[in-house]
């Protein structure tokens, strides 16, 4: 196995691991990001994105999608946005590799928080993210305004 950095030329295969992902968290049709998106966002002068990805005798298997954020508790922070491991290569280290590729990222950078979000009926990541170390706020409430409410917003006020 291979962990690498994303390249514009992964795009559409990590468009299609988004839309796996889509299906396993039971929202087959919410992605409407297209492969000309992530080019864009994610290889131009100021790339809002980054992405790892594992490769297992040439072929994507999974990658890890990240971007930095500013914490104005901790300074600079690295927010995980989505680890995306193929259903057949489940259970393979792959996506423990690509974990730690983020991690590694972090000391790097000298970040002073990782985050990511899971959800609450995915007990398996969950499991795996308290043996890793890390904490699950249960206190906290994940919070979206989606483009239906943004577009709404000057309507309410």
């Amino acid at each position: 196995m291979i962990i690498r950095k994303g390249t514009q030329n992964d795009m559409p295969f990590v468009l299609d691991l988004i839309k796996e992902l889509a299906i396993f968290e039971k929202e087959p049709d919410a992605v409407v990001v297209t492969v000309d998106d992530l080019i864009r966002d994610g290889f131009g002068d100021k790339p809002l994105f980054h992405t790892f990805i594992a490769e297992v005798n040439n072929e994507i298997v999974g990658m890890a999608l990240y971007y930095y954020r500013y914490s104005t508790w901790k300074g600079k922070t690295i927010h995980l946005e989505d680890l995306i491991v193929k259903e057949k290569m489940r259970g393979t280290g792959t996506g423990l590799a690509l974990y730690s590729e983020i991690i590694n990222q972090g000391k790097k950078d000298k970040v002073r928080r990782i985050e990511w979000n899971v959800l609450d009926w995915n007990t398996a990541a969950i499991e795996f993210y308290y043996k890793s170390g890390a904490k699950i706020l249960e206190d906290w409430r994940v919070v979206q305004m989606d483009e239906v409410g943004i577009n709404n917003f000057s309507n309410i006020l």
